[in-house]
Protein backbone atom coordinates (compact mmCIF):
# COMPACT_ATOMS: atom_id res chain seq x y z
CA UNK A 1 0.00 0.00 0.00
CA UNK A 2 1.24 3.42 -1.00
CA UNK A 3 3.20 5.32 1.99
CA UNK A 4 3.23 1.92 3.70
CA UNK A 5 7.52 0.66 4.88
CA UNK A 6 8.94 -1.96 2.60
CA UNK A 7 10.13 -4.26 5.03
CA UNK A 8 13.10 -5.92 5.06
CA UNK A 9 14.04 -9.93 4.48
CA UNK A 10 14.16 -11.13 8.23
CA UNK A 11 18.15 -11.40 9.14
CA UNK A 12 19.23 -15.16 8.98
CA UNK A 13 20.75 -16.30 12.73
CA UNK A 14 24.34 -16.39 12.51
CA UNK A 15 24.78 -14.34 9.69
CA UNK A 16 26.45 -10.90 9.34
CA UNK A 17 30.22 -10.23 9.84
CA UNK A 18 30.82 -13.18 11.73
CA UNK A 19 30.04 -14.77 8.69
CA UNK A 20 33.29 -13.56 6.96
CA UNK A 21 36.44 -15.53 8.25
CA UNK A 22 38.84 -13.26 9.88
CA UNK A 23 42.17 -12.68 8.59
CA UNK A 24 45.32 -15.16 10.01
CA UNK A 25 47.38 -12.54 12.28
CA UNK A 26 50.85 -13.85 12.13
CA UNK A 27 52.43 -15.08 15.29
CA UNK A 28 55.10 -12.58 15.19
CA UNK A 29 52.29 -10.16 15.70
CA UNK A 30 50.19 -11.74 18.11
CA UNK A 31 53.48 -11.94 19.83
CA UNK A 32 54.04 -8.14 19.78
CA UNK A 33 50.93 -7.63 21.53
CA UNK A 34 50.58 -10.89 24.32
CA UNK A 35 47.69 -11.13 26.39
CA UNK A 36 48.35 -10.08 30.17
CA UNK A 37 50.38 -12.71 31.89
CA UNK A 38 48.90 -15.93 33.73
CA UNK A 39 50.11 -16.78 37.08
CA UNK A 40 52.60 -19.58 35.44
CA UNK A 41 55.32 -18.27 34.20
CA UNK A 42 55.81 -19.03 30.30
CA UNK A 43 57.34 -16.98 27.79
CA UNK A 44 57.96 -17.66 24.13
CA UNK A 45 61.86 -17.49 24.92
CA UNK A 46 61.32 -20.23 27.63
CA UNK A 47 59.06 -22.41 25.10
CA UNK A 48 61.54 -22.23 22.06
CA UNK A 49 64.50 -22.84 24.16
CA UNK A 50 62.85 -25.96 25.54
CA UNK A 51 61.73 -26.93 22.11
CA UNK A 52 65.24 -26.77 20.62
CA UNK A 53 66.94 -28.47 23.19
CA UNK A 54 64.51 -31.86 23.12
CA UNK A 55 64.60 -31.53 19.08
CA UNK A 56 68.77 -31.32 19.39
CA UNK A 57 68.80 -34.06 21.72
CA UNK A 58 66.49 -36.87 20.39
CA UNK A 59 65.26 -35.20 16.68
CA UNK A 60 62.36 -33.01 15.27
CA UNK A 61 60.13 -35.91 15.53
CA UNK A 62 60.77 -36.10 19.67
CA UNK A 63 58.96 -32.42 19.49
CA UNK A 64 55.58 -32.81 20.13
CA UNK A 65 52.67 -30.17 22.02
CA UNK A 66 52.87 -32.61 25.10
CA UNK A 67 56.30 -33.46 25.33
CA UNK A 68 56.84 -29.78 25.34
CA UNK A 69 54.26 -29.34 28.07
CA UNK A 70 56.19 -32.33 30.51
CA UNK A 71 59.09 -30.79 30.01
CA UNK A 72 58.03 -26.81 30.88
CA UNK A 73 56.02 -28.40 33.88
CA UNK A 74 52.63 -26.84 32.89
CA UNK A 75 49.79 -28.08 31.58
CA UNK A 76 49.30 -29.35 27.89
CA UNK A 77 47.12 -26.36 26.80
CA UNK A 78 49.44 -23.83 28.46
CA UNK A 79 51.71 -23.46 25.50
CA UNK A 80 48.62 -22.68 23.35
CA UNK A 81 48.35 -19.37 24.97
CA UNK A 82 51.30 -18.68 22.60
CA UNK A 83 51.25 -20.96 20.08
CA UNK A 84 48.51 -22.15 18.03
CA UNK A 85 50.41 -25.77 17.11
CA UNK A 86 52.95 -27.32 15.61
CA UNK A 87 53.69 -24.74 12.89
CA UNK A 88 53.86 -22.06 15.39
CA UNK A 89 56.30 -24.16 17.45
CA UNK A 90 58.57 -25.04 14.82
CA UNK A 91 59.00 -21.18 13.56
CA UNK A 92 59.67 -20.03 17.20
CA UNK A 93 62.13 -22.48 17.20
CA UNK A 94 63.51 -21.68 13.76
CA UNK A 95 63.71 -18.09 14.63
CA UNK A 96 65.68 -18.92 17.92
CA UNK A 97 67.92 -21.14 16.27
CA UNK A 98 68.94 -18.27 13.60
CA UNK A 99 69.30 -15.85 16.87
CA UNK A 100 72.63 -17.64 16.94
CA UNK A 101 73.88 -16.01 14.01
CA UNK A 102 77.03 -13.45 14.56
CA UNK A 103 76.59 -10.61 12.25
CA UNK A 104 79.56 -9.69 9.98
CA UNK A 105 81.51 -6.36 10.50
CA UNK A 106 79.64 -3.55 9.41
CA UNK A 107 81.73 -2.20 5.75
CA UNK A 108 82.77 -5.94 5.29
CA UNK A 109 81.51 -5.84 1.45
CA UNK A 110 79.14 -7.95 -0.14
CA UNK A 111 81.44 -10.93 -0.36
CA UNK A 112 82.72 -11.18 2.81
CA UNK A 113 79.08 -10.61 4.24
CA UNK A 114 77.66 -13.27 2.09
CA UNK A 115 80.58 -15.94 2.59
CA UNK A 116 80.09 -14.67 6.39
CA UNK A 117 77.00 -15.44 6.42
CA UNK A 118 77.26 -18.72 4.84
CA UNK A 119 79.78 -20.46 6.56
CA UNK A 120 78.16 -19.64 9.96
CA UNK A 121 74.47 -21.36 8.49
CA UNK A 122 76.40 -24.56 7.62
CA UNK A 123 77.65 -24.26 11.65
CA UNK A 124 74.56 -23.29 12.84
CA UNK A 125 72.47 -26.55 10.95
CA UNK A 126 75.39 -28.46 12.00
CA UNK A 127 74.64 -27.64 15.69
CA UNK A 128 70.70 -28.23 14.96
CA UNK A 129 70.28 -30.78 12.17
CA UNK A 130 66.56 -30.67 12.43
CA UNK A 131 66.89 -27.16 10.96
CA UNK A 132 67.03 -29.13 7.40
CA UNK A 133 64.41 -32.20 8.61
CA UNK A 134 61.39 -29.77 9.88
CA UNK A 135 58.42 -31.96 8.86
CA UNK A 136 56.23 -28.73 8.13
CA UNK A 137 56.71 -27.06 4.65
CA UNK A 138 55.61 -23.90 5.88
CA UNK A 139 58.14 -24.17 8.72
CA UNK A 140 60.79 -24.71 6.57
CA UNK A 141 60.05 -21.30 4.32
CA UNK A 142 58.41 -19.07 6.97
CA UNK A 143 59.80 -15.55 7.54
CA UNK A 144 60.91 -14.80 10.81
CA UNK A 145 62.47 -12.03 12.84
CA UNK A 146 65.91 -13.58 12.97
CA UNK A 147 65.70 -15.46 9.11
CA UNK A 148 64.38 -12.15 7.77
CA UNK A 149 67.65 -9.98 9.34
CA UNK A 150 70.14 -12.91 8.04
CA UNK A 151 69.02 -12.28 4.71
CA UNK A 152 68.39 -8.32 5.60
CA UNK A 153 72.22 -8.56 5.70
CA UNK A 154 73.03 -10.16 2.32
CA UNK A 155 70.23 -8.04 0.63
CA UNK A 156 72.05 -4.55 1.97
CA UNK A 157 75.00 -5.36 1.09
CA UNK A 158 74.56 -6.25 -2.31
CA UNK A 159 72.53 -2.86 -3.01
CA UNK A 160 75.21 -1.47 -1.58
CA UNK A 161 77.41 -3.16 -4.50
CA UNK A 162 75.10 -1.07 -7.05
CA UNK A 163 73.02 -3.98 -8.05
CA UNK A 164 69.02 -3.65 -8.71
CA UNK A 165 66.43 -4.96 -6.33
CA UNK A 166 65.73 -8.18 -8.76
CA UNK A 167 69.67 -8.64 -9.07
CA UNK A 168 70.42 -8.23 -5.35
CA UNK A 169 67.54 -11.11 -4.26
CA UNK A 170 68.90 -13.21 -7.10
CA UNK A 171 72.46 -13.06 -5.50
CA UNK A 172 71.39 -13.51 -2.28
CA UNK A 173 68.91 -16.96 -3.49
CA UNK A 174 71.56 -18.23 -4.94
CA UNK A 175 74.02 -18.55 -2.01
CA UNK A 176 71.03 -19.62 0.44
CA UNK A 177 69.70 -22.73 -2.07
CA UNK A 178 73.59 -23.54 -2.00
CA UNK A 179 73.86 -23.31 1.77
CA UNK A 180 70.76 -25.39 1.80
CA UNK A 181 71.44 -28.20 -0.02
CA UNK A 182 75.13 -28.73 0.55
CA UNK A 183 74.01 -28.81 4.69
CA UNK A 184 70.97 -31.10 4.03
CA UNK A 185 73.32 -33.50 1.68
CA UNK A 186 76.04 -33.29 4.84
CA UNK A 187 73.56 -34.07 7.70
CA UNK A 188 72.08 -36.78 5.69
CA UNK A 189 75.35 -38.61 5.29
CA UNK A 190 75.99 -37.82 8.77
CA UNK A 191 72.60 -39.53 10.01
CA UNK A 192 73.59 -42.60 7.61
CA UNK A 193 76.78 -42.70 9.89
CA UNK A 194 75.07 -42.77 12.87
CA UNK A 195 72.34 -45.42 11.52
CA UNK A 196 75.15 -47.24 10.98
CA UNK A 197 76.93 -47.29 14.13
CA UNK A 198 79.88 -45.29 13.03
CA UNK A 199 79.26 -41.55 13.22
CA UNK A 200 82.09 -39.57 11.23
CA UNK A 201 83.62 -42.72 9.99
CA UNK A 202 83.63 -42.19 5.91
CA UNK A 203 85.68 -45.58 5.49
CA UNK A 204 82.79 -47.51 7.35
CA UNK A 205 80.32 -45.62 4.94
CA UNK A 206 82.27 -46.05 2.02
CA UNK A 207 82.52 -49.55 2.86
CA UNK A 208 78.92 -50.12 3.55
CA UNK A 209 78.28 -48.87 0.01
CA UNK A 210 81.05 -50.76 -2.00
CA UNK A 211 78.82 -53.16 -3.17
CA UNK A 212 76.92 -50.79 -5.15
CA UNK A 213 79.80 -48.40 -6.24
CA UNK A 214 82.01 -51.62 -7.13
CA UNK A 215 79.80 -52.72 -9.31
CA UNK A 216 79.23 -49.04 -11.02
CA UNK A 217 82.51 -48.08 -11.39
CA UNK A 218 82.92 -51.65 -13.15
CA UNK A 219 80.48 -51.08 -15.83
CA UNK A 220 83.30 -48.51 -17.38
CA UNK A 221 80.83 -45.64 -17.80
CA UNK A 222 81.88 -43.25 -15.15
CA UNK A 223 85.42 -42.61 -15.71
CA UNK A 224 85.34 -39.01 -14.75
CA UNK A 225 83.77 -40.28 -11.42
CA UNK A 226 86.20 -43.32 -11.04
CA UNK A 227 89.18 -40.64 -11.54
CA UNK A 228 87.73 -39.01 -8.40
CA UNK A 229 87.65 -41.45 -6.04
CA UNK A 230 90.95 -42.53 -6.96
CA UNK A 231 92.81 -39.27 -6.54
CA UNK A 232 90.89 -36.81 -4.68
CA UNK A 233 92.38 -35.16 -1.91
CA UNK A 234 89.61 -34.02 0.12
CA UNK A 235 86.52 -36.71 -0.05
CA UNK A 236 86.55 -36.66 3.41
CA UNK A 237 86.89 -32.48 4.47
CA UNK A 238 83.27 -31.63 4.10
CA UNK A 239 84.12 -28.04 5.62
CA UNK A 240 87.29 -27.85 2.15
CA UNK A 241 84.40 -28.99 -0.35
CA UNK A 242 81.18 -26.60 1.49
CA UNK A 243 84.18 -23.47 1.47
CA UNK A 244 85.33 -24.19 -1.97
CA UNK A 245 81.55 -24.16 -3.29
CA UNK A 246 80.83 -21.76 -2.04
CA UNK A 247 83.26 -19.34 -3.59
CA UNK A 248 82.81 -20.69 -6.61
CA UNK A 249 79.20 -19.02 -6.48
CA UNK A 250 80.70 -16.13 -5.64
CA UNK A 251 83.24 -15.96 -8.31
CA UNK A 252 79.98 -16.72 -10.56
CA UNK A 253 78.53 -13.82 -8.82
CA UNK A 254 81.49 -11.86 -9.48
CA UNK A 255 81.54 -11.95 -13.03
CA UNK A 256 77.89 -12.53 -13.79
CA UNK A 257 76.57 -9.23 -12.00
CA UNK A 258 79.82 -7.31 -12.54
CA UNK A 259 80.75 -6.62 -9.10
Amino acid sequence: MAGQKKQSPPVRAGAGASDVAAPRISLWERLATPAPATRTVLTPERIAEVAVGIADAEGIEAVTMRRLATELGVAPMAAYRYVSGKDDLLELMVDRAYGELVAPEPGAGWRETLRSLAVATRELVLRHPWLVQLPSARAAVAPTPNRVAVAERGLRALSEAGLSADETMAAVDAVSSYVQGRTAAEVATRCLMAAQGAPGDADALRTSMAPEMTWLIRTGRYPAFHHYISTAQHKDNPQWQFETGLDCILDGLATRLHI
